[in-house]
């Protein structure tokens, strides 16, 4: 993935802020807004990941690794929590079923 961004004149040098400054920031939104990872954040910023995950952790904010844009598996904490929960309650109801019909009905 190629990403190109061209800034108007009369942002890319103000008294406080240049070109590297406003992808900085426009990449650290992005990644806030979960629209890019990390790396990509990174590549757009022309920074290093582990500069911008600085970057990002001063701010409190947490970012999208490639390991969690691509592992559709990857499920919050709370769903997984939640989950677990239910089983341990339909556990204790007694609501089981033997392992001898776990893939009962189950043909590939």
């Amino acid at each position: 993935m190629q990403i190109t961004l061209t800034l108007p004149e009369s942002l890319t040098q103000t008294d406080t802020f240049n070109q590297s400054d406003w992808l900085r920031e426009i990449a650290i939104a992005l990644c806030q807004q979960t629209n890019l990872t990390l790396a990509q954040a990174a590549q757009l910023a022309q920074i290093s990941p582990s500069e911008l995950q600085q970057l990002l952790t001063n701010r409190a904010i947490s970012a999208t690794t490639e390991s969690d844009a691509i592992d559709p598996d990857n499920e919050p904490e709370e769903l997984i929590l939640e989950s677990l929960h239910r089983s341990l309650q339909q556990v204790r109801d007694g609501k089981v079923h033997p392992i001898s019909e776990l893939w009962d009905g189950i043909d590939v």
